[in-house]
């Protein structure tokens, strides 16, 4: 009897050390999840049983939602019946009989191809989110759906637009029963993570491509639309022209972009493409919706990126916030008190990261509402403002209009240099063509290759306007700031400005 019990008792421990040793291996070889998260198999059991990719199911999930774009826009234009267009016949015609030359008015249509996606319906209406630049100036639009139904005429209305964000709502009727989106978090997104594009590259419709986020919060990018806010996801899942407007999709058939765009030297797929973050585009189609526009938070300042030699000059010990280039006048920031110069480190308590961050910050404020800034000055003391954010003006505030600012006599000496660069009068510059603005400063005629001027970024036809605590406006208050900062330790700060616009740049002069 104390045998058979010894055995079984045996037999026991070797079963639960079996267990217990199969549940350590497959958590060290992550077979299993111990956690009780949800694991993502590189395949699942399809319908037949039989094993399949992941993204059949997001393509199931997300191609009867994309839909095709078509737009087609009258370009009007007139045209002389006698001369070929750039013919130079005309212009001596022009002068020398001096009188016009009859025109003809003519006209062509211009036709572009998107995409878009269902992402909310209401009865027979869908609502379908694309890039604003798919149906801009269109006189006609057509929507195709997956199973080949077109809709178009009355049935199609474009309910806004927001050419900051280069996004469109538009509004199909139709009785058809047709699948919607669900939207996701892109803030949840990880670079490394799935993506999965599907649109109509080159009128091929329903076309699926995967690849994964390969960065997140690209701004700066040059594109022909140029929209203000970019915040981009960027994916090397393959776009192509057509694709704009279509979703960029999770391994979950959730919407986390609108993809919109490419950098490509040939204008095709160079494994970079870009994508508005879903979460932005809620808060445009929220406002598209309810107020039938988009109405951003205005604060009237250029912000400026900070760089570490900025940085050190503010006696910041890291890189953030965003520098106030420029204040314009009469603007909210204006006033209450905020300067050209003045660093913003937290708006409404939140950090100031970078530059779009703040831009954001600033758009998704309520206009009305009051929020406190915490700047630090140029001369490194902190201060908190409190501002009245505004309405952002339907067009881009435009620039305080230069002051008349005539020049007392020219310096006695027509040039100077300093840092590897040479500065000029501003009439002398004139006289270069290397400025046409009323500004007082110093123009930069040469900058020496390989110079400290030239290492910070300095370059010809720049207007000096400010040195460290030196106001520049002539020859002479140059030379006094290169003889008291010839010593200087560290970054020196320059207030220039470049095509108009002022920056700040940060000189290391030792």
């Amino acid at each position: 009897m104390a045998k058979k019990l010894k055995f079984a008792l045996l037999i026991i421990f070797i079963f639960l050390a079996g267990t217990i040793s199969g549940f350590i291996i497959t958590a060290q070889l992550k077979l299993s999840n111990l956690e009780g998260k949800d694991t993502k198999p590189y395949f699942v059991e399809g319908d037949s049983g039989t094993l399949e990719s992941p993204f059949v199911r997001v393509a199931e999930i997300a191609t009867p939602a994309v839909v095709n774009i078509s737009t087609e826009r009258v370009v009007k234009f007139r045209t002389s019946p006698f001369f070929d267009e750039n013919d130079p016949f005309e212009q001596f015609f022009r002068k020398f009989f001096e009188m016009p030359i009859p025109s003809i008015p003519r006209e062509y249509k211009s036709t572009s191809l998107g995409s878009g996606f269902i992402f909310r319906r209401d009865g027979d209406k869908y609502y379908i989110l694309t890039n604003n630049h798919v149906i801009k100036d269109a006189s006609k639009i057509i929507v195709k759906l997956n199973d080949g139904t077109t809709i178009t005429g009355d049935n199609v209305k474009v309910l806004g637009t927001d050419k900051s964000t280069d996004l469109a709502v538009l509004q199909i009727k139709t009785k058809k029963e047709i699948p919607v989106l669900k939207l996701g978090d892109s803030d949840k997104i990880r670079v490394g993570d799935w993506a999965i594009a599907v649109g109509n590259p080159f009128g091929l419709e329903g076309t699926l491509t995967v690849g994964v986020i390969s960065a997140k919060g690209r701004s700066g990018i040059p594109l022909p639309e140029g929209p203000i806010y970019e915040n981009f996801i960027q994916t090397d899942a393959a776009i192509n022209p057509g694709n704009s407007g279509g979703p960029l999709l999770n391994i979950r058939g959730e919407v986390i972009g609108i993809n919109t765009a490419i950098t490509s030297p040939s204008g095709a797929y160079a494994g970079v493409g870009f994508a508005i973050p879903i979460n932005t585009a809620k808060f445009v189609v929220e406002q598209i919706l309810k107020k039938g526009k988009v109405i951003r938070g205005y604060l009237g300042v250029y912000p400026q990126a900070m760089t570490p030699d900025l940085a050190k000059t503010y006696n910041l010990d890291r890189v953030y916030g965003v520098l106030v280039a420029k204040v314009l006048k009469d603007s909210p920031a204006d006033k209450a008190g905020l300067q050209e110069g003045d660093v913003i480190l937290k708006f409404n308590g939140k950090e100031v990261s970078d530059v779009e961050n703040f831009r954001l910050m600033v758009a998704h404020t309520q206009p009305g509402e009051v929020v406190t800034l915490e700047v630090v000055k140029e001369n490194g003391v902190r201060k908190t403002l409190k501002v009245k954010i505004g309405e952002y003006p339907n067009e881009s505030p435009k620039q305080e209009e230069q002051e008349d600012i005539s020049e007392s006599e020219e310096a006695k000496n027509p040039e100077a240099s300093w840092l590897g660069m040479t500065v000029i009068s501003t009439e002398l510059a004139r006289q270069y063509n290397l400025y046409s603005g009323n500004e007082a400063g110093v123009v930069v005629k040469s900058v020496e290759p390989g110079s400290v001027a030239d290492f910070a970024g300095i370059v010809r036809g720049d207007l000096i306007q400010k040195i460290g605590e030196y106001q520049i406006k002539d020859i002479s208050d140059f030379v006094k700031a290169s003889k008291a900062y010839k010593n200087a330790q560290g970054p020196l700060r320059f207030k220039i400005l470049r095509n108009g616009m002022p920056i700040f740049i940060a000189v290391t002069v030792r």
